[in-house]
């Protein structure tokens, strides 16, 4: 259950980050507001770590340089997402945002990819997947 109220309160600060971002982007351009988020996030994200004290700064030197990548991932992930707020709304943006991570943990998964263990996909999840396409076609009408 902790886990579930996380992803929803995650999935909730991913749509209203996004518009705030693209809001940003309208008074100072795509890639400051990208700069701006990135940068606020780094010193929330420092504070936090400052007061919470959860970890060791030896762990630093222990993590893999591919997985450092998914923080360069912060600039593309915002820049695309506002341009596509801009483009075609937050609805259908976070719509098709949803089915593409979706697809790409759908393949992690069923591949083992970064470590995870391998889950074998069934029909129940290809139809979820085929309804979230369809709602996101109904959605587009």
């Amino acid at each position: 259950m902790r886990g579930i109220i996380f992803a929803f309160i995650g999935g909730a600060c991913i749509t209203l980050q996004g518009v705030a971002n693209a809001r940003i982007s309208q008074d100072m351009g795509t890639w400051q507001a990208a700069t701006v988020t990135q940068l606020t996030g780094f010193m929330m994200a420092l504070v936090i770590l400052l007061f919470v004290r959860d970890g060791s700064k030896q762990g630093f030197g222990q993590v893999k340089p591919l997985y450092l990548i998914g923080g360069a991932l912060g600039a593309p992930i915002i820049f695309s997402e506002v341009t596509a707020i801009q483009n075609i709304g937050v609805t259908l943006t976070i719509s098709a945002l949803l089915i593409a991570q979706l697809f790409l943990t759908f393949l992690i998964d069923s591949n083992g990819w970064f470590g995870v263990v391998k889950k074998r996909m069934s029909l129940p999840q290809f139809i979820g997947i085929g309804m979230m396409i369809a709602g996101v076609v109904i959605i587009k009408l």
